[in-house]
C-alpha cells in the first residue's frame, strides 16, 4: 500500500506558476483562480501587500471548497513590483505599461512575491521573496516596441522577466523564479513541511 499524498490546490490560473511548480515535480490536483480586489490598502507597503494577497487568495479558495475537499492544502501567491514604497500596477492598458517602463528605466526596483499555504485545519504558513532588479536606461523606441508586442498585459510592473524584457535587465539579485511569479525555494520549503515534495501532488 502506498502512503497517501496530501492534495494540493493552486489558487492561481497563471500558466507561469503551473510551469514553475512542474520544475520541482509538483502537479496540483486542482487549479482555481481567486477573485479578489487587489487594490492596496491605505499606507500598505509593498511587502505587506504581497503577503496579504497571497494569504487572502489561498483562504478564499479554501473557504470556497470547504465541505467538498476538506483534506486539501491551498497554495496562494502574489507578485508586487515596487519603486520605493510605490506599488506598480498589473498593467492593463498600453498607457499603464508605458508609465511603468518609463519609471523603471535606468534604475533599480524591488519585486516581492508572497506565498501562503493554508492547511486543511485552516493554519496559514507564509514565506516571501525579495529581489532587486536593475533596468538599463530605455529609449522611447525600445518602450514602443515592447509595448506593441503586448507581453506586458496583466504583468506586475508592465514587464515579464522571462520574455523579451530580459534584454532590459542589467542586474538581478535574488530569486529569478520569484520575479516570474513563484519563488521555488520558498514554495518547496512550505510544501515539504506539508508532506508534498519532489513529486506529483496527486
Amino acid at each position: 500500500m502506498t502512503s497517501e499524498i496530501p492534495k494540493l490546490i493552486l489558487a492561481s490560473a497563471s500558466p507561469r506558476r503551473l510551469a514553475l511548480l512542474a520544475q520541482i515535480g509538483i502537479v496540483p490536483d486542482l487549479v482555481r483562480a481567486a477573485d479578489l480586489d487587489e487594490t492596496p490598502l491605505k499606507n500598505e507597503l509593498p511587502r505587506a501587500h504581497a503577503i496579504r494577497l497571497a494569504r487572502e487568495k489561498a483562504r478564499s479558495i479554501q473557504e470556497g471548497i470547504a465541505g467538498v475537499e476538506r483534506d486539501c492544502f491551498v497554495l496562494g501567491a502574489d507578485t508586487v513590483v515596487a519603486c520605493g514604497r510605490r506599488i506598480l500596477p498589473k498593467a492593463e492598458t498600453e498607457q499603464q505599461a508605458r508609465e511603468c517602463l518609463a519609471l523603471l528605466s535606468g534604475r533599480a526596483h524591488r519585486v516581492y512575491t508572497g506565498v501562503a499555504l493554508v492547511s486543511p485545519d485552516g493554519k496559514v504558513h507564509e514565506r516571501i521573496s525579495e529581489t532587486r532588479v536593475t533596468f538599463k536606461r530605455l529609449s522611447d523606441a525600445e518602450i514602443n516596441i515592447y509595448v506593441a508586442g503586448g507581453e506586458w498585459q496583466g504583468k506586475a510592473g508592465g514587464y515579464a522577466v522571462q520574455g523579451e524584457a530580459a534584454a532590459f535587465i542589467r542586474l538581478l539579485n535574488g530569486s529569478y523564479s520569484g520575479v516570474v511569479g513563484l519563488p521555488l525555494f520558498e514554495v518547496n520549503a512550505l510544501l515539504k513541511h506539508a508532506g508534498i515534495s519532489g513529486k506529483s501532488a496527486r
